[in-house]
């Protein structure tokens, strides 16, 4: 697994990232990366650690500890080591139908779970799966490998997000004929419409549906199912449907003001920039603009940051962030440790590009908005904002974030983007196919299962589990297929 000595003998080394003045002028991924012969040292500093938590997967205190599709990280280091792409590549794509997404946009909780990080830097597997997946895209071993025989078995996947996708993909080379219904004008869901183009520029994601196309699968846009096709129809043309349409029931602020005009779902905010940069290059004007204005976030996670870069990079004048709970310690806590997530606070790119541009973090954090402000024409241009402090409460027991009487503030915000969260999945969807939903809103079904209430209808991703990571929704859809192979064949060889 990699060289014996190679953790001693070389240090990690990442790809660079543009500074951030540079970075704001465009929406372009921003990093550098590695030459051959580099990677193939960082290959080399994958230990013989014989117990490979890398690839472990497993829940510890609510977060996950390393890569939740199992890849065989110790394997592919090695062979990127030995320089042997091709077979890298093979042992890659066996557990992870889409590492030209997650090695751009996932958290890596491999590396967090990397042995050799235990007492110095983990191994950059991130960076090595990139390397890996983008050597094969140009040697043409990611090319498309259509399935030789069709078994006249026909499924309809709903919703073309990371969970949709992967089950497409694995039930297309089964050879079943697959059908992908997305309700955007472009497939890929969070994907292309959720992350920004700097994070996982959407050339790439075309570039994988056009080989996904070219195997056989089908993609219907523009479609809406529950509304333009129902469900009666999808089920008796097809012989199973899978339900992938992820939580996007966004959770609102409900305080003073809050119709006043200006204030945005972080969702919403995203979307129109990609759409308004793939059809124009943000020429058409057709997008939330934050140029000129003093943006608050309200959320302090990975969407209030993506909202942060974004609006930077459109001009605002001045951005906030704003973030419930308190800061994260720098270091790990002593009763945080390895292999557990390490909860430490990170400054992100949005993070990042604030500071270089205004000076400060912009986050505040143990504090929340009591009231939006209105000028005469019912536009939002400032908010009420108050600290909080955690508190016991009596009666459950539980820990809640309350506000300290008498620190109110105002600030100016002619922007508001609320990035709290998602709630679950959309009603008009689940009562469409009449499937039951837990507390949560979430698709039930019976634990680590995807089969619905609802003959022949199975779900998968954050519409099953709840707002969750792209290799989650990855997992969830690789397993959905290969419980809807097996309910169509009797057996399943799908990993």
């Amino acid at each position: 697994m990699g060289k014996p000595t190679g953790f001693l003998e070389y240090e990690r080394e990442n790809g660079r990232a543009q500074e951030p003045k540079a970075r704001i002028a465009h929406f372009n991924e921003f990093h550098s990366h590695l030459t051959e012969q580099q990677q193939r040292q960082q290959g080399a500093r994958c230990m013989e650690c014989g117990v490979p938590f890398c690839q472990s997967g497993v829940m510890m205190k609510g977060m996950v500890s390393g890569c939740p599709l199992n890849n065989l990280i110790p394997e592919w280091n090695d062979l990127i080591y030995n320089g042997n792409w091709a077979q890298a590549y093979n042992r890659l794509k066996r557990t992870n139908s889409f590492p030209e997404f997650t090695s751009r946009v996932c958290p890596a909780p491999c590396e967090a779970a990397c042995t050799c990080g235990l007492g110095g830097d983990p191994v950059t597997i991130r960076e090595n799966e990139y390397a890996v997946i983008e050597r094969a895209y140009a040697e043409g071993m990611a090319a498309a490998r259509p399935p030789r025989i069709r078994t006249g078995k026909r499924v309809a996947v709903v919703g073309s997000g990371p969970a949709g996708l992967a089950a497409a993909d694995q039930l297309n080379k089964r050879g079943h004929s697959v059908t992908v219904f997305e309700r955007e004008d472009r497939p890929g869901g969070l994907l292309m419409y959720g992350i920004p183009n700097m994070k996982l520029e959407k050339k790439v994601i075309e570039r994988k549906i056009a080989v996904m196309k070219e195997e056989g699968i089908l993609f219907e846009t523009g479609v809406d199912v529950g509304k333009d096709r129902k469900a009666a129809g999808l089920l008796k043309e097809f012989d199973c449907v899978i339900l992938a349409c992820g939580a996007s029931a966004p959770r609102d602020i409900q305080v003073p003001g809050r119709e006043a005009e200006g204030i945005w779902f972080a969702v919403d905010f995203l979307k129109s920039t990609t759409r308004s940069l793939l059809d124009s290059d943000m020429t058409d004007g057709r997008y939330v603009s934050a140029k000129g204005k003093h943006v608050l976030v309200i959320g302090g996670g990975d969407t209030g940051n993506d909202c942060t870069g974004t609006a930077i990079r459109h001009g605002c004048a001045s951005v906030v962030q704003l973030e419930m709970m308190p800061r994260l310690p720098r270091q790990r806590a002593k009763d945080n440790t390895w292999p557990e997530w390490p909860r430490v606070c990170k400054i992100d790119y949005g993070q990042e590009e604030a500071i270089a541009l205004f000076g400060k973090d912009p986050r505040i954090y143990e504090t929340t908005v009591k009231e939006f402000k209105k000028d005469k024409n019912g536009k939002v241009c400032a908010a009420v904002i108050v600290k909080l402090e955690a508190k016991k409460d009596a009666a459950t027991g539980r820990t809640q974030m309350v506000p300290v009487a008498g620190s109110e503030k105002e600030i100016p915000a002619d922007l508001v983007l609320i990035a709290a969260g998602f709630l679950g999945s959309q009603k008009y969807v689940t009562d469409a196919f009449g499937v039951k939903v837990n507390e949560r809103a979430n698709v039930a079904t019976a634990p680590g299962a995807y089969r619905t209430n609802v003959d022949r209808v199975f779900t998968a991703g954050d519409m099953h589990r709840g707002q969750s990571l792209v290799v989650w929704a990855i997992r969830e859809g690789r397993e959905a297929a290969r419980e809807v192979d097996k309910s169509l064949m009797g057996y399943t060889n799908l990993i």
